[in-house]
């Protein structure tokens, strides 16, 4: 073997490179390349060379075999490193918008869900995937024993519902029932009708039609528009001459109290003149 060792320019001071060469046998005119540190190290590939140097030098365009950095490869990595800062600088935007895969142990890909609350954003959903979210059934039940409390702390009397109104369920009271339509009169925009299954009476906890309140299917009559008319109106006269007649004792009130200011005047005349 026929064996040749310079200094290598490419890398810092003192490294040598060796040129091996073997003269007989099936690889005979092959040559192998090794490198030496200053120390006396050897090193038989790039990878080895690489990790001992580490960030004392970038060996990304050194040429192995001819111990000597590959121009064409610098400038390259030179722009690639230009590109990348200028783009860094900027806040390029990452122009991606699929959505990222759900890292679960299902053999279907599912997407991560996308939740947004602005009222401009669109969002597409699978209606096959959409589903109603459960709700509990009687749960107006847990509002059973509590009552309402004036500014006096004196029980408000409850309303009286109308007879055509019957409660659905295991156990549902008057008070029940009112709770269930106050409810669905302020948390839904359908229109109230009960439950208008006839299989509810027979096993409510299958049958439940649970946007609607727990009452049987009832139907609104004109006699009942009419008592509801009187009712209002019989309210609103009441509410009128209550405020009539606090505005009225307002007034006498405020006269009052300017007769006593003009008798508190005139005795005040009265004396200075003594």
């Amino acid at each position: 073997m026929e064996k040749k060792r310079w200094d290598c320019t490419a890398l810092p001071k003192g490294w040598k490179m060796e040129e091996v060469t073997r003269k007989s046998g099936l690889s005979a005119g092959k040559s192998d390349v090794y490198y030496f540190s200053p120390s006396g190290k050897k090193f038989r590939s790039k990878p080895q060379l690489a990790r001992y140097l580490g960030n004392q030098m970038d060996l990304s365009s050194f040429d192995f075999r001819t111990g000597k950095m590959l121009m064409s490869k610098l400038n390259k990595n030179r722009q690639r490193l230009r590109y990348d800062n200028n783009n860094q600088n900027k806040g390029k935007p990452d122009l991606n918008t699929s959505l990222p895969v759900r890292q679960t142990a299902s053999i279907f890909k599912q997407p991560v869900t996308k939740v947004t609350n602005h009222p401009n954003n669109k969002v597409k959903t699978d209606p096959q995937k959409a589903v109603d979210q459960p709700r509990q059934l009687f749960w107006e039940k847990k509002l059973s024993g509590l009552n309402a409390y004036d500014i006096a702390e004196e029980l408000v009397k409850t309303m009286d519902l109308p007879k055509g109104l019957q409660g659905v369920g295991p156990g549902c009271t008057d008070k029940t029932l009112l709770s269930a339509i106050a409810s669905a009169l302020h948390t839904s925009a359908a229109p109230i009708t009960g439950q208008l299954s006839a299989a509810v009476e027979k096993n409510p906890g299958v049958w439940l039609n649970t946007t609607q309140p727990l009452c049987k299917a009832f139907i609104v009559t004109d006699e009942d528009i009419r008592k509801q008319e009187e009712l209002v109106y019989s309210v609103r006269k009441r509410l009128e001459e209550a405020l009539m007649a606090d505005m009225l004792a307002h007034v006498e009130e405020a006269a009052n109290e300017g007769e006593a200011l003009k008798e508190e005047g005139n005795g005040s005349e009265d004396m200075e003149s003594v």
